[in-house]
C-alpha cells in the first residue's frame, strides 16, 4: 500500500496572488483550503500591480461598451461568451473586494456622497478603471491575504513549489486530479499533498524572456504542470509586452503604468519628438501591442537603447497625488518626472494564453482547475486590454469556487499516494550549468521569439530549446531537485508551447506580429495545443 501523504485537504490552491486568494476565500467556509505560496506570499504580479481593475460604475458607461473594446483589443480572437461572462459579473466581482476592505480612490462630487475616481487606459472608450492610487494590486494582495491569513479553515504553505500534479494515470484511479507532489524548499524534500480539487493559480510565464516587468517566480509552472497532466493549452505565441517599463541598471523591470498615459504623458524620441501619431490615431492611447511595437521600431531604427516618457507638463500636486509610487521610485534614482523625461523600453508583461479553461474554470482533467494569467479563458484574445486581468482573477475566481461547492462531497481525499522517487538521484554539483541555461533560453527567447518575429527565428529558437530540454531531462532524471531546476524545467516547456503555437499561426494578429506573414486572416482561430500522452 501507497504511504500516506504528508498533507491532505479538500481543495488545493497552487498560487497565492489575487486568482488563489479569492478562490480560497470563496471556499473556505465550507471547504478545508490549503494556498501553497512559492515565495512570501505578498511576492505575486499582483502585488505588483499598478494600473486598476475595470468595471462599468459610470453611468455614462455600460457593459455593451466594455465588451466591445475587450473584442475590439483581442483583435478578432476573444471568445465572445468569456468576455460577456467576464464583463457581466465585473461589477458584483468588485463589491465583493470593496466589502472585503479595498480602499479604491474617490472624488467629492458636487455636496453628494463620494463616487470612485475612475482612470481612462489604453483601449477603453470610457473612464472605468477603479484603482488605489497607482499601487492597486498591492492594496488588493494586502487585504485579501490579511482575510487567508485569519482564516481557520485556511492552510498557507509559505516558500513550497508544485513540483508535478498527481493524476488518474500516477494511482491507477479514474482520470482526474487527486493532489500533487511538492517541494518544501525549507528541507529541501518532496512532500506530497492529497486534495479532491486542485487549483493553479500560479501566474504567467514572462520569466521566460531576459527584459519583463514581472516578479521573479513568474515562471509557468503551472502551465507547464498542467501540460504534463494532460490539458490542452491554447494561444501561447500572445505574450504582452508592456511598453513602458523603466530603463535603468537598479530599476529591477520597473513598471510605469499606463494611467500615466491615459492622464496625458507622451512618449517622445531621444531628441525630443513624439512618434505615436505617426502610428495610430490613438496615438499614446493605443492598444499596447501597437504601443510596444512602435518604441521597438524606433529604438531599432535610431539604434537607441530606450524612448522616453514625458508627464512633465502636468502640476507636480497632480503627479504626486496620482502617481506617488512612481515618483518615488524615480526620484530614488535620480529622476524628478515633473521636470523632465523617464527613460522607457518595452518588457515582458503578460501571458494571453495558458491552460484551456471553461467558464467554471475547468480544465480538460476533472477536478484540476485553472484561474487568473494561468487560464486561457478566450477573454483576452490576441491582446488583453488593461485592467481586465486582476478582473478576470476575481471573476473566474469566483466561478470556480461555485463550481467546485456545487460538485464536493463529503469523500475524504484519496490520501494513499505514490511518494517521489530520489532512490537513484543524487545532489548536483554543476549548479552553473542550470544557470547558464536559464541565462541562454532568457536571451535567445528574447532575440528569436519577442515583438517582431520570424519563421526562421522560431526555428531557431525551437532547435535550441530541444537541445536544452534533453540537458535538462538528464539532469531531473539524474539529480535531486531545486529551485532553478524546477523553474527551469518549467521555462523551457513553456518556451517549447509558445514557439510551436508562433509557428502554427501564419498570420500576424494583436501581439503575434511576424515579418513572413504580416496580413491578418478573414477568419480568427485559437491555437489549440494537446498533448499526445
Amino acid at each position: 500500500m501507497e504511504p500516506a501523504a504528508n498533507y491532505q485537504c479538500d481543495v488545493l490552491v497552487v498560487g497565492s496572488g489575487a486568482a488563489g486568494l479569492t478562490t480560497a476565500l470563496q471556499l473556505a467556509d465550507t471547504l478545508k483550503v490549503t494556498v501553497l505560496s512559492k515565495s512570501a506570499l505578498t511576492e505575486g504580479s499582483t502585488f505588483y500591480a499598478q494600473g486598476g481593475i475595470a468595471a462599468v460604475f459610470d453611468k455614462n458607461d455600460s457593459i455593451e461598451s466594455h465588451i466591445e473594446d475587450t473584442l475590439v483589443a483581442g483583435a478578432g480572437l476573444c471568445d465572445p461568451a468569456a468576455v460577456k461572462f467576464t464583463t457581466e459579473n465585473a461589477r458584483d466581482s468588485l463589491q465583493w473586494l470593496i466589502d472585503a476592505g479595498v480602499g479604491f480612490d474617490k472624488v467629492e462630487s458636487d455636496g453628494q456622497s463620494p463616487t470612485y475616481h475612475l482612470n481612462r487606459e489604453g483601449g477603453h472608450s470610457h473612464r472605468r478603471i477603479l484603482h488605489a492610487a497607482d499601487a492597486t494590486g498591492r492594496a488588493v494582495q494586502t487585504t485579501l491575504q490579511e482575510q487567508v491569513l485569519k482564516h481557520p479553515n485556511i492552510t498557507v504553505l509559505e516558500r513550497y513549489n508544485a513540483v508535478d500534479l498527481i493524476t488518474g494515470q500516477h494511482i491507477g484511479a479514474d482520470p482526474g486530479c487527486y493532489g500533487a507532489y511538492i517541494w518544501n524548499r525549507m528541507e529541501e524534500q518532496v512532500e506530497t499533498i492529497a486534495a479532491n480539487f486542485v487549483v493553479l493559480a500560479t501566474g504567467g510565464a514572462s520569466k521566460v524572456y531576459q527584459y519583463t516587468s514581472n516578479p521573479d517566480i513568474a515562471s509557468g509552472d503551472g502551465i507547464a504542470m498542467a501540460w504534463r497532466a494532460g490539458c490542452s493549452i491554447a494561444n501561447m505565441e500572445f505574450n504582452q509586452f508592456h511598453p513602458t517599463c523603466l530603463f535603468h541598471p537598479n530599476a529591477q523591470s520597473f513598471l510605469l503604468t499606463e494611467a500615466l498615459r491615459g492622464e496625458g504623458a507622451v512618449l517622445k524620441r531621444p531628441d525630443g519628438s513624439r512618434f505615436m501619431p505617426d502610428f495610430h490615431e490613438l496615438a499614446e492611447l493605443a492598444p499596447r501591442d501597437v504601443v510596444a511595437r512602435a518604441i521597438d521600431y524606433e529604438m531599432k531604427r535610431l539604434g537607441a537603447d530606450c524612448m522616453f516618457l514625458d508627464i512633465s507638463h502636468k502640476p507636480k500636486e497632480f503627479i504626486e497625488q496620482h502617481f506617488p509610487t512612481i515618483m518615488d521610485k524615480c526620484l530614488s534614482l535620480g529622476i524628478d518626472m515633473s521636470s523632465e523625461t523617464i527613460p522607457v523600453v518595452p518588457a515582458a508583461h503578460y501571458t494571453c494564453g495558458g491552460v484551456r479553461t471553461d467558464l467554471h474554470a475547468q480544465t480538460d482533467v476533472p477536478n484540476l482547475y485553472a484561474v487568473g494569467e494561468v487560464a486561457c479563458t478566450g477573454l483576452h484574445g490576441a491582446n488583453r486590454m488593461a485592467s481586465n486581468s486582476l478582473l478576470e482573477c476575481l471573476v473566474f475566481a469566483r466561478a470556480a469556487a461555485k463550481d467546485i461547492l456545487a460538485k464536493q462531497s463529503s469523500k475524504a481525499p484519496q490520501t494513499h499516494l505514490p511518494s517521489w522517487d530520489e532512490s537513484q538521484v543524487s545532489n548536483s554539483d554543476e549548479e552553473v550549468v542550470i544557470q547558464h541555461n536559464w541565462h541562454e533560453l532568457r536571451l535567445f527567447m528574447w532575440d528569436y521569439v519577442g515583438i517582431v518575429r520570424t519563421t526562421k527565428r522560431l526555428e531557431r529558437a525551437l532547435h535550441r530549446i530541444e537541445l536544452l530540454q534533453r540537458e535538462i531531462h538528464d539532469y531531473y532524471a539524474n539529480f535531486r531537485v531545486s529551485n532553478n531546476l524546477l523553474e527551469l524545467r518549467n521555462l523551457v516547456q513553456v518556451a517549447e508551447l509558445i514557439v510551436r503555437s508562433a509557428l502554427e499561426r501564419k498570420e500576424s494578429r494583436g501581439l503575434h506580429y511576424t515579418l513572413d506573414y504580416p496580413k491578418t486572416m478573414e477568419k480568427a482561430e485559437p491555437t489549440v495545443l494537446t498533448p499526445s500522452h
